[in-house]
């Protein structure tokens, strides 16, 4: 017997639903979250970071497009092989139907299509199901109701700044939540902007067929590691969607205000671009063999640095590049699960983060080594990279926020510094190929940062790095010391940051970011990026198995859908924050790569 639950029931020692009920849809321009029993629940129109047109992922009164069995039935989801388009399926006494929701995207007219549509194919497969329509959208964080207007076969929905429309071939009667019987095929289409204006059935039936195609066609596009292809794929495809086409930017994730971890008060809104992590995402892009993001993102940068000619760049920025991301609370929300607040905007933007400078810096550094992007070395281009670099060496071993954006005393951290290294090392190689007159000034820029590294963040009992200068704690991103070769394979240094950062972060084969307290407490889940670079770090030294290991225990705790979010509680495979994460999936594909063996050895 099918065990359910009505809406707004919650389950014992959670939320209703977690986020292993949650797929997720998108065309690089919106996304949306849709939950396995057929409701939206997430949706944020025109773009990723604009207010909610459903928000019931936050507050139950927040707002749903559902569709559903009239017993509640939970459904069963997954993804058309190799697309983003997401399948969810009911069976029920009374019959089985299947939902099939997807956001328009493919190639026409020598251009991406992608319109601020969703598409919804509700299409019964044996017996006659019953079900109820309801579309229940708010007017953002007011989560007042727009007014609603009856066409001949459509909904209206006013007191937005652009058209909100329901289109559909159903009797608009059967949309307020009361059963009927599914005896055809009925479509869904809501519009935000340009209503559809064409016959419904042969449109929704062109655009799944166009969507599709458009999916499978990138996917066959990407290199794949010899093993761990499909979790390669779903990221990739995951990862594909927290790309804003229109400038080039990457949202960190496509939510705002999913708690880290149960009572944390940890809710942060990650629907913006973070240098940081653009930089990781393009390393990923690489290892796929997709490169069209590399040079949006460029382009992205290059208006960034425009406006400010003394390179002072924030952490983070909106998809647009501006940086009015002052933080709020949104009070009338309860939060996901009720594990409040809900914060939008981040204050993490008035942080200084001096690693984001060497971030760029590596970010870009392909374009002048690769010789496929010769055509995009500029004397522009070029200089940027070397101011970028300047700024780097400057910030070397000042205090800053870091990488895990405290909030609390800020002090000299040793990734930070590890990053202002590889700016000035990266420009060091880049000089030897293009400016061959400033070559030793960044070689001997990166030697003194260096010099200052092992100095003033090594543990003299351990012989490992620390996390901070003159400290004695080990964090998650000192593993990057080893990826980026700063400490060499054969140097004692490298195993011994690894073992301890094993030995003091490790639970349950999953790594935390540090153990201190951060001004919110002690961290208490895994932070799902941290693991993935300890798989990729271990190649590095030789330790092949030991990172294919630690691989298949990751790989064995994943959503049905194979997405992944920010945070894992290793006791009991739940996850937590934002939803998915672009960080997650990029750490993903880089261990995948790393840990997997080489075509080679396969004969090929």
């Amino acid at each position: 017997m099918a065990v359910t639950l009505e809406e707004g029931e919650v389950r014992r020692g959670g939320p209703p639903w977690t986020l292993a009920d949650l797929g997720v849809i998108g065309n690089c321009q919106f996304s949306a979250h849709v939950r396995r029993d057929g409701a939206i629940v997430w949706c944020c129109l025109p773009r990723f970071d604009s207010q909610p047109v459903f928000g019931a992922l936050l507050d139950e009164a927040g707002g749903r497009f559902s569709i559903r069995p009239a017993g509640g039935e939970p459904g069963v989801q997954r993804y058309l092989r190799n697309t983003n388009v997401l399948e969810t399926r009911f069976d029920t006494p009374d019959g089985a139907f299947r939902i099939i929701d997807f956001a328009p995207r493919f190639y026409q007219h020598e251009r991406t299509f992608r319109p601020t549509k969703i598409v919804r194919m509700v299409e019964p497969l044996s017996g006659t199901p019953r079900l109820r329509v309801r579309c229940d959208p708010v007017l953002g964080w007011s989560k007042a109701r727009p007014l609603q207007e009856s066409g001949s076969h459509h909904l209206s929905f006013h007191g937005y700044s652009a058209e909100l429309r329901l289109t559909t071939n159903a009797p608009l009667s059967y949309l307020d939540d009361e059963p009927f019987a599914l005896s055809r095929r009925h479509d869904f289409v809501l519009s935000w902007g340009a209503p559809v204006e064409e016959p419904l059935e042969a449109l929704c039936e062109r655009f799944l067929r166009e969507t599709v195609r458009y999916w499978q066609t990138w996917v066959k596009h990407c290199d794949v590691p010899t093993i761990y292809q499909e979790e390669v794929l779903r990221s990739a495809l995951a990862l594909k969607l927290h790309c804003f086409e229109d400038t080039g930017a990457i949202v960190a994730a496509l939510t705002t205000s999913i708690p880290e971890s149960p009572g944390s008060g940890r809710t942060w809104d990650y629907r913006y671009c973070w240098l940081r992590d653009a930089y990781y995402a393009l390393g990923a892009f690489r290892l796929l063999g997709h490169y069209e993001e590399r040079e949006q993102f460029l382009h992205f940068l290059l208006n960034i640095a425009s406006s400010s000619p003394a390179l002072e760049l924030a952490p983070l920025y909106r998809i647009d590049g501006r940086q009015d991301l002052e933080e709020r609370i949104e009070g009338g929300w309860a939060g996901y699960g009720r594990e409040g607040p809900v914060r939008v905007g981040n204050a993490a933007a008035a942080h200084q983060q001096h690693d984001v400078f060497g971030e760029m810096v590596l970010a870009l550094t392909p374009l002048f080594l690769d010789a496929r992007f010769r055509e995009q070395v500029t004397p522009q281009v070029l200089e940027l990279v070397a101011r970028l670099a300047r700024r780097a060496i400057e910030l070397a071993g000042q205090p800053d926020a870091g990488i895990w954006e405290f909030r609390s005393e800020w002090r000299p951290q040793t990734f930070s510094s590890l990053m202002c290294w590889a700016a000035a090392d990266r420009m060091g190689r880049i000089a030897e190929v293009h400016r061959p007159g400033d070559a030793a000034e960044f070689a001997l820029a990166a030697r003194r940062i260096r010099e200052e590294i092992l100095a003033r963040a090594t543990d003299p009992s351990r012989g490992c790095l620390v996390a901070d200068y003159g400290g004695t704690e080990v964090d998650a991103a000192l593993l990057q010391a080893v990826t980026l070769r700063f400490l060499s394979p054969e140097d004692p240094q490298a195993l011994a940051t690894v073992r301890a950062v094993r030995a003091d972060l490790e639970r349950d084969g999953w790594l935390r970011r540090y153990r201190t307290n951060d001004g919110f407490g002690v961290p208490s889940v895994a932070f799902s990026l941290c693991t993935f670079w300890l798989v990729e770090a271990l190649p590095r030294l030789g330790l092949e198995q030991e990172a294919r290991a630690v691989m298949d225990g990751v790989s064995a705790i994943r959503s049905p859908l194979g997405l992944l979010s920010e945070d894992l509680d290793p006791g009991d495979g739940s996850m937590w924050g934002n939803f998915p994460q672009a960080y997650s999936h990029v750490g993903m594909i880089h261990a995948a790569f790393a840990a997997a063996p080489r075509w080679s050895e396969f004969g090929s």
